[in-house]
């Protein structure tokens, strides 16, 4: 033995030997490795085991560790480069359609792209800004390389010609030579092309102006055109668009404005001069088309980054980010995010500064809205107004209409304030109203008043927040509800009446169950002294009935009750309700049957049914029994035992939970011995089944081949355990145990001759498989339990800081 723990040992050394050397990884494969096997949800552990069978060492560990430590570092600040170039790698063909969401590749630092006004008009799916073909030609259409020309000629000439203006600009017509269209307007080039078919078409004049001949130029095909794209957007780069394309439709292909850029001047570029500055907040706030200028082959689209983003919450109606221009003012801002809602506060708005140093703080007014200049990462917030009121007082309690009033027009007394709340109610107990005053301080003060003497000189005048509580007499009296248990259709609590008797309740309880005691209703009544200088012993007064028809008999008729009164109707103890057994098989008259007394047991029962046929065989009888609410609380208890745990405990899966349990009888001596132990009681729900002679036996469980044979007299187990081929090679030969069909068990040895009886079944159980553990599985503990101990902290800190 000690020499295999020696070999043992040298092998394992030799293992992490040649696994520190031959398979070490680098730091990348290490850091790559952990966090793919992390994603995967594996365990510390085990990947703590494979680093170590790969060759990596506590050393490689740490330095990993500082690595990531600075990376993290240097990651931030080259996020927003990294995004750029994702972005550039994710353009794909101009033509094809674009999503701007997906080129939203936002560093922490930088405002959400859909936070800032306006950002997400070049993102939504349902807004391309595609131009239309389906409309007239706009007059204003420069012509150029590309574009198809239709010139259609009518009345006494008649022809059609399609041409492609050429690279150079020009179309070919027969007999007119090359006709140079480069530049011109469809209007323009409309009357020069009927200027030149006037030489050689017959009613035409140089104006094109004919009573026998017309003609008309259209366009046709439109061209392609290349544009630039430059700066502060999500895909950047030359576009091949439509020549009726716009600078919006432009963005939109790239992507939309980035996290950055500028939405406020947009330049457009045309023969290196700057053509126009778009603002997008005047096309969506004014619906400015003019913003969106029709483009030009070579046309460059510059988007600088934003001017300033200012943030505004709050009461107002859009809250988010706004860019402002330089000239603009808090009003603009405030007209840009929707205005003020109802409830704001407008007389005065916060701002709050970044200055790179100590924030500032200022508070505009209202004068001040048109002048005062907001700066980038200005924070505005609008307050809501105050939840005060200025003209509001409250009634509450007995007057028909309780709520809020205002005063100041017909209410401005406690009297007139009661006039408004429709007067008082008959139960208004008028010597002493509360009236909760606030004073200025906001401190509250309690004014006690009679309403009965209020007159038109001692009438107390109402102020703003004044609260007036009028008591109902009701409120000042404890009138408890009454409670009545047993035997009663509704049983519960009561409303308490003055003048009820013992009766009305009963009748408001829907009167008495059949099984109810006429003799016994007992009455507890709470013993109430207030002015008692002792405490006493007794705890309740209580009251006996008889009652006939409902009404009292013995007693004081017509027993009025008092707050709090419990009435107790007692259940008659001879009310019994029919209890069923059922009985089955092998019986003159089967069926189910009602038990006569409470102690009737099988013999009674089964004389009652015609006993037994000849066919029966009593010891296969079983009884299937309900299992009570007693017994069930019994089997709650022994769960809660078993989950509380402990050595002793009981296993759970041991418990019988069912509805139902077998009870073990025998009923040939039960019927032998009538009345003694045998002849069980029987109750509610008991099912007794008697079988028919049965004379097989099975062989279940670790056998060879479990099998059904002939039960014959005077065998030994080991007789039925050949008939089913032997015992398995995992059979526990000596817990062997039979049921028979009474539905007890027993015990059985090998060469037991009287356990096995006729209709039983034979079980054989099984051992537990057994595993023996290999020499490799040895070596993989050993490896494991020198590695975890000085890997599983490290581990932990480079998993904490991926």
């Amino acid at each position: 033995i000690n020499n295999m723990k020696r070999s043992i040992f040298v092998f394992v050394v030799f293992s992490l030997f040649v696994n520190v050397v031959i398979a070490q990884m680098t730091d990348d494969q290490v850091l790559n490795y952990v966090k793919s096997e992390h994603a995967k949800g594996t365990s510390q552990e085990q990947i703590a085991n494979s680093l170590v069978k790969r060759g990596v060492s506590r050393t490689q560990l740490e330095r990993i560790k500082n690595q990531q430590e600075t990376s993290d570092v240097s990651d931030v600040a080259s996020s927003e480069k990294s995004s750029a170039a994702i972005r550039r790698e994710r353009r794909t063909d101009p033509d094809s359609e674009l999503e701007g969401g997906d080129f939203d590749i936002i560093s922490s630092e930088i405002v959400p792209q859909n936070a800032v006004f306006g950002r997400n008009i070049f993102n939504a799916r349902n807004l391309t800004f595609n131009p239309s073909t389906n409309i007239p030609t706009p007059a204003d259409y420069r012509l150029g390389p590309g574009d198809e020309v239709i010139i259609d000629v009518w009345g006494a000439s008649q022809t059609s010609i399609r041409q492609t203006i050429s690279p150079e600009g020009s179309i070919m017509v027969d007999r007119l030579g090359p006709i140079y269209l480069n530049g011109m307007t469809i209007k323009d080039a409309n009357n020069y092309v009927q200027k030149k078919f006037s030489e050689v078409y017959a009613g035409i004049d140089s104006e094109g102006v004919s009573q026998t001949s017309q003609i008309k130029l259209t366009l046709g095909q439109i061209r392609t055109i290349q544009i630039n794209i430059m700066g502060e957007v999500s895909v950047p780069g030359t576009y091949s668009l439509s020549s009726l394309s716009s600078v919006f439709h432009a963005l939109y292909r790239a992507g939309g404005v980035s996290s950055i850029g500028s939405l406020r001047s947009i330049r457009l570029y045309r023969n290196d001069k700057l053509l126009h500055t778009l603002d997008v907040y005047q096309y969506i706030m004014k619906g400015k088309f003019n913003e969106d200028i029709r483009m030009t082959d070579g046309d460059v689209i510059q988007v600088p980054t934003y001017l300033s983003l200012i943030d505004i919450s709050g009461n107002v109606k859009r809250p988010m980010f706004y860019e402002l221009k330089p000239e603009e003012k808090l009003s603009d801002l405030i007209k840009y995010a929707g205005g003020f809602i109802g409830d704001a506060y407008t007389n005065k708005v916060r701002v709050t500064r970044s200055t790179g140093g100590e924030n500032q703080i200022f508070t505009v007014n209202e004068d001040e809205y048109d002048t005062f200049q907001l700066k980038d990462k200005d924070v505005v917030s609008i307050s809501p107004g105050l939840e005060l009121f200025e003209n509001r007082v409250e009634i509450t309690g007995a007057v028909y209409r309780s709520g809020y009033y205002e005063i100041g027009k017909n209410i401005n007394t406690i009297k007139e304030l009661i006039a408004a709340a429709d007067g008082l109610r008959g139960d208004a107990f008028l010597n002493r109203a509360i009236l909760t005053r606030t004073k200025e301080d906001y401190t509250t003060e309690i004014i006690p008043v009679d309403i009965g003497k209020l007159s038109e000189t001692t009438d107390i005048k109402l102020t703003k927040n004044d609260v007036l509580y009028i008591p109902s007499v009701h409120d000042l009296n404890e009138y408890g509800d009454f409670t009545i248990h047993g035997a009663v259709p509704r049983p519960g609590n009561y409303k308490y009446a003055e003048n009820t008797t013992l009766e009305d309740l009963i009748v408001q309880a829907g009167g008495l169950l059949e099984s109810a005691s006429t003799v016994k209703v007992d009455i507890a009544r709470r013993i109430i002294d207030p002015k008692s200088m002792t405490v006493k012993n007794t705890v309740s007064e209580t009251f006996s009935f008889g009652l006939k028809d409902g009404f009292v008999v013995d007693g004081e008729a017509g027993f009025i009750l008092k707050p709090y009164d419990a009435v107790y109707v007692r259940y008659s103890p001879s009310y019994r309700v029919q209890q069923n057994v059922f009985l089955s098989g092998e019986l003159l008259f089967p069926g189910t049957y009602a038990l006569n007394k409470k102690t009737e047991r099988l013999s009674d029962v089964i004389k009652r049914a015609g006993n037994i046929t000849p066919d029966a065989y009593l010891p296969g009888a079983r009884l299937i029994r309900q299992r009570s609410a007693e017994e069930a609380f019994r089997t709650e208890m022994a769960l809660k035992m078993a989950r509380q745990g402990g050595k002793d405990s009981i296993a759970i899966g041991t418990l019988d939970m069912s509805g139902a349990y077998n009870i073990g009888i025998e009923l040939d001596k039960a019927l032998q011995f009538p009345r003694s132990d045998y002849d069980l009681v029987l109750r509610e729900g008991d099912r007794l089944f008697i079988p028919e002679y049965e004379n097989t036996v099975k062989i279940n469980g670790a056998v060879m081949f479990p099998n059904t044979v002939t039960y014959k007299q005077g065998e030994s187990l080991l007789y039925y355990i050949n008939q089913a081929g032997g015992y398995a090679d995992n059979a526990k030969k000596r817990r062997s145990f039979v049921i028979y069909m009474n539905g007890t068990v027993s015990r059985i040895k090998k060469y037991d001759i009287q356990a096995i009886k006729p209709g039983s079944e034979i079980i054989i159980p099984t051992k537990e498989p057994s595993r023996k553990i290999t020499l490799q599985e040895v070596v993989s503990i050993g490896t494991s339990a020198v590695s975890v101990a000085t890997m599983v902290t490290l581990l932990l800190n480079i998993l904490n800081n991926k």
